[in-house]
């Protein structure tokens, strides 16, 4: 079984991005997935695709959540790619 990929998309200073990277790392104690973090101030691509809707989640290439990141709809969207 192929390892999950979590593309967090996120940026400092940002109050809804630390709740989420909470949730992550709870979520991580019981689901197997590689979490790749990117900053989105550090791309003027990303900025403009994410500026208004960080944090992003995305599970192997498919966007799940954004704004708002809970971990009932993100362990739904681990398990359903399980």
């Amino acid at each position: 079984m192929k390892q999950l990929e979590i593309v967090f998309y996120t940026r400092s200073r940002c109050p809804l991005c630390d709740k989420a990277k909470e949730v992550i790392v709870e979520l991580k104690k019981e689901y197997d997935f590689t979490l790749i973090e990117k900053d989105i101030d550090e791309s003027d691509e990303l900025t403009e695709k994410y500026g208004l809707m960080i944090p992003v989640v995305e599970i192997d290439g498919s966007e799940v959540q954004f704004g708002h990141i809970d971990a009932i709809t993100l362990s739904e969207a681990l398990t359903e790619k399980n």
